[in-house]
């Protein structure tokens, strides 16, 4: 049987961590310097462990005194490794290697819910018109029918010069994705509507086609720039039904801390996806209309898609690992390992 240990003995074992901690951070700001070699590496390794520690007593044991000292301690260090990490490079690296890939990582449960809400209203609309002569013909005439799908849908994407037309669609597809993230905060239901409200939306589009026998045509036209707009626009979701949750289930936090908390963490996942969608824009405004092969479109849109993902898979993991949570205020830290804040006994 395993039985986590009490909050006293607890204490006891990580105590002269934590004082240590606190003369580290009191020397630092005795001193007025910055923190170089040994000495930051040592107060790096111990903010990291506090910061675990401090995750572990919240969730474990939501003692607010044990919580309140270890937040202090940690507030203390975290100001004092503010002063000593390099500013605008390293922290442009550290939040792209680290924090926006833990952030997604993060969130992955609600990606996966986001997805769900997209994709489903998508397939289901997609096959009732596929498959429905009466839903078709009650959609519109058949001349109307006829040119979107033959003309309308593909012009869309040659209607505007190619910078032009890009930029246009990155703006569009900030806005849907930052009110798919903010309106999350009513817990979680409008998110989920808009993107079912977007999938049926692609759904439409995909069962006219099929209808008319040009399926091959709609992918050749929606695959290229849409894997990974379309992932964006899931993870913002994601974001957003997570902060939707905070509210709905907080756990041992207020519903004010835990928004907190998670809008960090959102925070970062939609600073992170600007750079997404400019590469989505780029790939709708330049490969989509372009006069390439529809296997040569299609490929390049896979290979930003699996990039993405692949790039998520990769860091995501290791950089919670390290300890990064994915809050858009952590600073990065140079630890390979941490020492695991539980520990059990059998009996």
């Amino acid at each position: 049987m395993i039985s986590v240990r009490t909050l006293d003995s607890y204490v006891m074992a990580n105590n002269a961590e934590w004082q240590r901690l606190e003369e580290l951070v009191a020397e630092a700001q005795k001193k007025r310097r910055k923190l170089k070699g040994e000495e930051l590496d040592e107060l790096l390794a111990r903010y990291q462990r506090a910061s675990a520690h401090l995750s572990h007593v919240r969730t474990t044991y939501a003692d607010p005194l044990v919580t309140q000292r270890l937040t202090r301690i940690v507030s203390g260090a975290r100001a004092v490794i503010y002063g000593a990490q390099p500013k605008a490079r390293g922290a442009f690296i550290s939040f792209f290697s680290s924090t926006f890939p833990a952030a997604v990582w993060s969130a992955r449960v609600f990606i996966f819910l986001s997805t769900l809400a997209f994709v489903i209203p998508a397939v289901v609309t997609a096959v009732w018109l596929a498959n429905s002569d009466a839903a078709i013909e009650a959609l519109a005439p058949p001349g109307l029918r006829e040119a979107y799908v033959e003309e309308d849908f593909e012009a869309y994407y040659s209607s505007a010069p190619a910078s032009e037309f890009a930029t246009r669609v990155l703006i569009n597809n900030i806005q849907v994705s930052f009110l798919a993230f903010v309106i999350g905060i009513m817990w979680m239901f409008p998110t989920v509507l808009i993107l079912a409200f977007n999938g049926a939306n692609l759904g439409f589009a995909a069962g006219l086609f099929y209808a008319a026998g040009e399926a091959p045509k709609f992918w050749g036209l929606i695959l290229p720039h849409g894997l990974l707009e379309i992932s964006a626009i899931l993870v913002a979701g994601g974001a957003g039904m997570q902060m939707g949750w905070a509210l709905i289930k907080p756990g041992d936090r207020t519903r004010g801390d835990a928004l907190t908390e998670e809008a960090k963490r959102a925070a970062s996942i939609v600073i992170g996806l600007i750079v997404v969608f400019i590469c989505a824009g780029l790939i709708e405004g330049f490969v989509t209309p372009s006069p390439l092969d529809t296997w040569a479109r299609v490929s390049i849109g896979a290979a930003a898609f699996l990039a993405f993902w692949s790039y998520i898979f990769a860091l995501g993991p290791a950089a919670m690992a390290r300890g990064y949570t994915g809050s858009v205020v952590q600073r990065p830290v140079r630890i390979e390992e941490l020492d695991s804040p539980v520990e059990t006994e059998t009996s």
